[in-house]
């Protein structure tokens, strides 16, 4: 799909995109730049219930641990 910016730099999002993402008015969008793409996210008005059951096999611990040992070999 795709969408052209306007030049006050406005876009529509597709029905499609909005409809499987239950995107409303007023809905907020997070923009990701990782310096080669973008992403666009909509931020639930209810992250906790958004998360709920996504992280349940995630070990937050391990994760933790992880990037504190490739700050270090950074730093």
């Amino acid at each position: 799909m795709e969408s052209t910016v306007t030049v006050r730099g406005q876009t529509a999002i597709p029905v499609a995109i909005r409809r499987k993402y239950n995107i409303k008015p007023h809905t907020q969008l997070e923009w990701i730049d990782d310096g080669h793409s973008i992403t666009v996210i909509p931020i639930s008005s209810n992250p906790i219930k958004t998360l709920k059951g996504k992280c349940k096999n995630v070990d937050f611990l391990k994760a933790l641990l992880k990037s504190r040992k490739e700050e270090k070999s950074i730093g």
